[in-house]
């Protein structure tokens, strides 16, 4: 298997578990408050992350990888899992993971700024298409049911596409997995505070569901998915693989249909199939 081929699988398998965070968020924050949501979802990863990098005996990154890493940390372990929680107060899941459809773009514009890569013209056209789709899609839905929770939503997706893309360049010569630990105990002191200060006065009320939400998107979210994302992004090319997530509002709207019985409409098939079309060929000319 071709590394590009390698890419794009490893790619897929982190959209296909990203794909259940902005569900599984918006059952937690139904229980816990979107800040403790968010720091203690961190702390609970870096803790992961610190006793990977201590099993495997990593290397301490260098000087010159720290600033990367606070991009990482800033981008991915805080600001969208935040921006994000805040928003879903605000408007459903279905609603919030077809602004995932604009990230793709957003990643390839910070992949050609902190890459350094070059895609050919026929990508930002297959890309600037896709992303149209899923925004269309995003109008036919009801875009101004929340101004604070969209524009929540937006933030999330520019600082998310940063720490995509800085983590992407990060990984070709630290590692995809070690990238995300480094960054997640980079952060864990502040974090493991935080969740200290936020704790709620009282855990009894809380139910299962928000209990599994919270360790899926400790878990899964914040560690098992970027392990996939990364190496898929270095691999494959940080614009060409980032694509891959124009698929992700539709996994998305999925499980939020079948998990929190939030209605999806039959128009989702249609832009599904041309969505997949631009994918393909923001694969051919992602390079």
């Amino acid at each position: 298997m071709d590394r590009s081929t390698s890419g794009w699988i490893n790619g897929l398998a982190g959209v296909v578990i990203f794909s259940g965070s902005l569900p599984a968020t918006r059952v937690a924050v139904q229980a816990f408050d979107p800040v403790f949501l968010t720091v203690a979802r961190a702390a609970i990863a870096g803790i992961l992350g610190l006793a990977l990098l201590l099993s495997f005996r990593q290397r301490w990154p260098g000087r010159q990888d720290l600033l990367s890493l606070l991009v990482v940390a800033l981008g991915v372990v805080v600001g969208f899992p935040l921006l994000t929680a805040l928003a879903l107060q605000h408007i459903t899941s279905a609603h919030s993971v077809v602004f995932i459809g604009l990230l793709p773009l957003s990643t390839a514009i910070f992949g050609v700024l902190r890459g350094g890569e070059r895609p050919k013209p026929a990508f930002w056209v297959f890309s600037i298409l896709g992303s149209a789709l899923v925004a269309g899609f995003a109008i036919m839905q009801g875009l101004t049911a929340s101004p604070v929770g969209d524009a929540l939503m937006l933030a999330a997706i520019i600082v998310c596409g940063l720490g995509y893309a800085e983590g992407a360049k990060l990984s070709r010569t630290l590692g995809g997995w070690q990238v995300i630990s480094w960054a997640l105990v980079l952060s864990l002191p502040i974090m493991a505070t935080l969740t200290i200060i936020y704790w709620p006065p009282s855990l009894s009320g809380i139910a299962t569901p928000a209990w599994l939400s919270l360790a899926y998107v400790s878990v899964f979210s914040m560690l098992v998915g970027f392990v996939f994302w990364y190496r898929g992004l270095a691999q494959g090319g940080i614009a060409a693989v980032g694509q891959l997530q124009l698929l992700q509002p539709f996994f998305g709207l999925a499980l939020a249909s079948t998990l929190l019985r939030e209605p999806v409409t039959p128009a989702m098939l249609l832009v599904t199939l041309a969505v997949v079309a631009c994918v393909f060929g923001a694969r051919k000319f992602g390079k």
